[in-house]
């Protein structure tokens, strides 16, 4: 029998906390302390030991916590061909902190054949067994074509694209090339990050940032969502595609407040994924009543659970939440997981990896109790 596809009713979403020995290795490759070979020698054994700790947690889907990267999106979009690594004068706005200023730019057209992060996966593939599915975790196509309009990035952007349908059609061309790598490689498995959701979640921090007061949210969600499913196009009917919507996930702050009530006709709706990963660990994600809209194909991951903090939660009052959300879909098409990750940037939350590990086994307790697996 084949393995069960994703979402799982135990499941997560992808970034672990580093450890301590991965952050000097890093900090040392960049100073031109050591190799390259001799980074990739320590991101492989402390990778494989995040592999072995994923199963010994009962966990079916293991991910290499996204060891390899600096941010959870950024690294992505720099293995693409016609992208450069860039910093701005500043990051993105966080409730009470700023990002990092790394950033992106064109120089030339957009593809992507020979993508790093094929490698990387078939590093973890090895490690696949019967019990368990290899997961890659990526940024949303809408995610980058943000990323090539923020602040002034646009300037660029549009020396090498002045047509934004020539830009998206290569957008997903690229994607598209790097799923079928994905694939070849025996990727079955595929997640999407995609804060540009989130943030249209919140009109008083997305009006904000935007410096063309012309742009709407709703021409921007028409516009990620007609991309999205462009780089979908063609996917393999065995290839579990799911997508995380995140209002911001850095150092345990936040970026956007808000329901998920403006995007979810759409979003739910209409794009072409088989799951949903979304927040719903605080009073800043809303109510349940936006999944009324998830099409009856698709499954939802409540991220009940935050990765944020390190007090853990009421067991008894997470399940009740879970009943709620029952009002609006069905047992059998939810499950459970962290709201986000532990570390979308390698800075990594305000937990230990200890208190990391005790919210994992909470999840699972739940979830065995919930839907008895």
């Amino acid at each position: 029998m084949s393995k069960q596809l994703a979402p799982f009713h135990f499941d997560i979403v992808g970034s672990f906390l580093r450890p301590a020995e991965l952050k000097e290795a890093r900090e040392a490759f960049t100073k031109g302390n050591i190799t390259r070979e001799e980074l990739t020698a320590v991101e492989d054994r402390l990778i494989t030991d995040l592999i072995q700790k994923q199963k010994a947690a009962g966990l079916p889907v293991i991910t290499d916590g996204e060891f390899r990267r600096a941010y959870w999106h950024l690294d992505f979009m720099w293995g693409f061909n016609g992208v450069k690594e860039i910093e701005l004068e500043h990051g993105y706005k966080f409730v009470g902190q700023e990002t990092a200023p790394g950033s992106l730019a064109l120089t030339g057209k957009i593809t992507g054949t020979n993508h790093p992060f094929v490698e990387h996966f078939k590093f973890i593939k090895q490690f696949e067994d019967e019990h368990t599915t290899a997961r890659q975790t990526i940024p949303a196509p809408s995610q980058f074509l943000a990323e090539l309009f923020r602040e002034d990035n646009g300037i660029t952007t549009r020396s090498f694209y002045p047509d934004l349908e020539e830009l998206i059609q290569d957008i997903a061309a690229a994607y598209r090339q790097v799923i079928k790598d994905l694939y070849e490689a025996g990727c079955r498995n595929i997640q999407f990050d995609d804060c540009t959701w989130g943030m249209c979640c919140d009109h008083a921090y997305w009006t904000g940032r935007q410096k063309d007061k012309s742009v709407t949210i709703e021409g921007e969600t028409a516009k990620y969502l007609r991309l999205n499913n462009l780089a979908l196009e063609g996917r393999p009917h065995d290839l579990a595609f799911t997508t995380h919507v995140c209002r911001g996930n850095y150092n345990s702050t936040w970026a956007a407040s808000g329901g998920y009530e403006p995007v979810a006709p759409i979003l739910f709706a209409k794009e072409n994924v088989d799951a949903y990963y979304l927040e719903f660990d605080d009073d800043r994600s809303g109510g349940f009543e936006p999944l009324r809209e998830v099409s009856p194909n698709k499954k939802v991951v409540l991220g009940l659970i935050t990765s944020k903090r390190p007090e853990l939660e009421d067991k008894e009052v997470i399940k009740e939440r879970i009943k709620e959300a029952t009002k609006y879909i069905p047992l059998d098409r939810l499950c459970l997981s962290p709201q986000c990750g532990f570390a979308s940037c390698e800075i990594g939350n305000q937990l230990t990896e200890e208190q990391q590990w005790a919210k994992l086994a909470l999840v699972k307790e739940i979830a065995h109790e919930v839907w008895g697996d």
